[in-house]
């Protein structure tokens, strides 16, 4: 039986209530009326076996027990192999006695999934399984592997509820939106994702997701005349338009670590005639920021120089510190971390106990 419910202010605090004695004062964040954890558990990276789905089952638990309640997968995510570990790692939770609305289950659609392993037929798969069901046409899908159209995302939407075995999503993003840029023009861009947003507006009424949003790659790191940009004040007039003052696109999602700050160093967005940074923009504009690639897989925590460590608290390991960095930016409310395995979130979640950076050091290390 799917678990019923969203994520609930009510439901978020008692979470945070559970580790008033154990995690930090900044830990926990509020946004959208919802407390969000510093650190969430990612779901990307893995082999598409049995062997990573159970990792991923009991990460998942242990990351949930340790002061993570802010959970991140997609569709396309190792075949839908993903979702469905976190589903069972809901169940598990809630028979644990972690309510359903004390955890922010976030999920995407945009790519073509894959069910269990990749088809030996591409196209065959597509067209029986997207094509002659009405769900899409071959002209929706742009370079082979991306659709967005009402119909899509309504299909997506409900197998990933099936996949997770619950009624309702807390975060719905459209996946990398940005790669539908290299196939059509602009203006055509803004009618797609104008339908996309009426289509999770009419989810929110029916309340199989609480609110929606963009995770991208490049869209919100690059200059403004690159063919791939995001605005996002363009973005929320869109949501406006079909969703009034009270739409519920509310989150955005794009990459922030070491290697990768644009977030905060690239002014590309316009607001009120201003050239601000995309955290800033957001902040303005009431969208909460989630950082993904935290640690670059890993590649930005690898000998680390003390220039670095030192400022972030000089932790144990360099992943830690990869991981403070992107979680005390200012602006960003959850860094997102991969991790398959219980023991890689016990060391990475001792993050919990420890405040992160203050705003004021945190510049510091953009200045020195």
């Amino acid at each position: 039986m799917p678990v019923t419910g969203c994520a609930t202010p009510a439901g978020t605090a008692r979470y945070r209530d559970r580790f008033r004695s154990k995690a930090a004062g900044d830990h926990f964040r509020q946004q959208h009326d919802l407390f969000l954890s510093s650190i969430g558990i990612g779901t990307y990276l893995g082999n598409a076996d049995s062997g990573t789905d159970k990792g991923y089952e009991e990460a998942v638990v242990r990351a949930v027990q340790l002061g993570a309640n802010v959970i991140d997968t997609a569709a396309n995510y190792r075949f839908q192999r993903s979702e469905r570990s976190v589903g069972r790692a809901l169940n598990v939770l809630e028979q644990q006695g972690f309510s359903r609305d004390e955890v922010v289950v976030c999920t995407k659609g945009g790519y073509l999934p894959f069910d269990g392993a990749p088809p030996q037929n591409l196209r065959a798969y597509v067209e029986e399984t997207f094509v002659r069901p009405g769900i899409a046409q071959f002209t929706d899908i742009v370079g082979g592997a991306h659709c967005m159209t009402a119909a899509y995302l309504r299909n997506q939407l409900e197998q990933s509820l099936r996949n997770l075995s619950l009624e309702c999503i807390d975060v719905y993003y459209i996946h990398n939106p940005e790669s539908q840029l290299g196939y059509i023009s602009r203006e055509d861009f803004d009618m797609r994702l104008r339908a996309a947003f009426a289509e999770l507006e009419g989810h929110r009424t029916e309340g199989t997701i609480g609110m929606y949003g963009v995770a991208t790659w490049n869209g919100f790191r690059v200059s403004s005349q690159s063919r791939e940009y995001h605005s996002l004040t363009r973005m929320v007039e869109l949501a406006r338009e079909v969703g009034g003052e009270s739409q519920g696109f509310g989150f955005i999602q794009l990459p922030f670590n070491l290697a990768m700050p644009e977030a905060l160093t690239l002014r590309n967005q316009i607001l009120d005639e201003k050239q601000l940074s995309i955290v800033e923009a957001a902040a303005a504009l009431g969208i909460t920021v989630i950082a993904s690639a935290s640690i670059l897989q890993g590649r930005v925590a690898q000998q680390l120089p003390d220039s670095i460590r030192e400022p972030l608290g000089s932790l144990p390991t360099d992943v830690q510190t990869a991981l403070q960095f992107a979680r005390s930016a200012p602006g960003v409310t959850t860094a997102l971390i991969g991790m398959s395995n219980s023991g890689h979130v016990e060391e990475n979640l001792q993050l919990v106990a420890r405040e992160p950076v203050s705003s004021r050091d945190f510049v510091r290390l953009f200045s020195e």
